[in-house]
């Protein structure tokens, strides 16, 4: 099973496959099925930004807000596996979603790809 690296913040640098940086983490959350994070639930985001009284609809929320364009079945499986929120470079440029297993790793501030920038779902 992929996983998220353990170091992924806010604000991280994210270069795709080819090595361009494509933009930066706007938001992420850690899988449910996680085994480096125990106990960790799905009202849990990202566990530094989430006050824990939130309910599941406020945390999909958050995470989604005006995702329209993405199915409930998408919005589950991602909440599920854990993704990471690009927020995408240029001024036309939509924001995208990376899954645990298009990440390469992380190297301090910057999150790497496996693949290019065309492979992530894009959010509009």
């Amino acid at each position: 099973m992929h996983t998220l690296p353990e170091t992924l913040h806010k604000g991280m640098k994210v270069y795709d496959s080819t090595n361009d940086e494509i933009g930066v983490v706007e938001d992420f959350k850690f899988s449910d099925e996680d085994p480096s994070t125990p106990g960790l639930e799905q009202t849990d985001v990202n566990p530094t930004d989430v006050d824990r009284d939130d309910d599941l609809v406020t945390i999909m929320a958050r995470a989604f807000a005006g995702e329209d364009n993405l199915s409930d079945e998408l919005k589950e499986k991602l909440l599920r596996e854990g993704f990471v929120r690009l927020d995408a470079e240029g001024l036309f440029a939509a924001d995208r979603y990376i899954t645990p297993d298009q990440i390469e790793g992380a190297d301090g501030d910057r999150l790497l790809l496996s693949v290019p920038k065309s492979a992530l779902m894009k959010t509009h």
